[in-house]
């Protein structure tokens, strides 16, 4: 398979391209899926990609390329990209008509113009049967999708830039979310206010896995918040950890705040008569943001983070 396509979160589909057609890497083309024809760009498979495809026991189903798009079709697909928006406004007037709580997302409409699948969230189980009533009304001769997913589903579709700059990791490269709680932040050492650690999605960053494993090998050895050491200049507490680079900051008995590497200091068991803040940082970056109100839970995945339903 010398030849694919991005399709159904962020995953390539090989594609069964006749002997006699010639295709060019960036190429728009027509390709039947699962629900009919749609318009998917091509990207040319390196030698290695291919060579790990032929011997994958279990990889996805070559689609089936129609044709390449010509001239026409470009504007085809242009044309339908205005009736999606269109219809989209549509449906969603037809939504608060019937009072009913969900948020519309997406509206996509296959090339052949043979089926419109609406993406919405809802916070509970909708009743949308007098909603899809007026919708086959509404478009007459097309099969109607109503299609609930999550606000984890809900960013990846939409696409965006995250608080590090670059493309939302769910719409570039993730096919599928890790469950995220609030350990994997504390674990960290990070601050634990929302405007931190979500995502526009307000749920936990994705990124929050990615180095996971390598802070839980960094924490080994390290002595606990609030545990009493003795350092090369003498008792104190440890009062925060900096993981990746080994140090540990120590308040000392005359109160002033040291750092030390770990292998430097000794866990004793005597007392120290110093008080620390075991989470300053938290504290001060929850006053910033103003999101006292905010429960940390909410945050965490539920039953409405994501669907693969995409």
């Amino acid at each position: 398979m010398k030849y694919a396509v991005r399709y159904l979160k962020n995953t390539f589909y090989p594609l069964n391209v006749p002997d006699d057609m010639n295709l060019q890497d960036g190429q728009m083309v027509i390709v039947r899926t699962e629900k009919g024809e749609e318009a998917l760009k091509v990207f040319r498979v390196n030698s290695q990609i291919e060579e790990i495809w032929k011997n994958a026991s279990a990889k996805p189903e070559a689609l089936p390329l129609i044709k390449i798009m010509s001239q026409r079709d470009l504007q085809t697909l242009d044309d339908i990209k205005k009736e999606e928006v269109e219809a989209f406004f549509k449906c969603q007037a037809l939504v608060k008509q019937h009072n009913l709580v969900m948020n519309l997302v997406q509206c996509r409409i296959t090339f052949d113009r043979r089926k419109i699948t609406f993406y919405y969230t809802a916070p509970e189980r909708v009743d949308f049967r007098a909603l899809l009533k007026d919708l086959t009304q509404t478009f007459p001769r097309v099969r109607i999708d109503l299609r609930h997913i999550g606000v984890r589903d809900e960013t990846s579709i939409l696409d965006g830039v995250g608080i590090c700059g670059q493309p939302f990791c769910c719409s570039g490269f993730l096919k599928k979310f890790a469950n995220i709680n609030i350990k994997l932040a504390k674990d960290q050492g990070m601050p634990i206010a929302p405007g931190k650690i979500s995502g526009t999605c307000g749920r936990l960053l994705c990124c929050l896995t990615y180095e996971y494993s390598n802070y839980i090998d960094a924490a080994k050895g390290m002595p606990p918040i609030g545990s009493s050491v003795m350092t090369t200049e003498g008792l104190g507490k440890v009062c925060y950890l900096q993981f990746m680079s080994g140090k540990v900051a120590v308040k000392m008995e005359d109160g002033k705040t040291k750092e030390f590497d770990k292998n430097d200091i000794e866990m004793v068991d005597a007392e120290v008569n110093v008080e620390i803040d075991t989470n300053p940082t938290a504290l001060n970056d929850y006053a910033a943001d103003d999101d006292q109100n905010i429960d940390i839970h909410q945050l965490e995945d539920d039953r409405n983070s994501s669907t693969g339903n995409i």
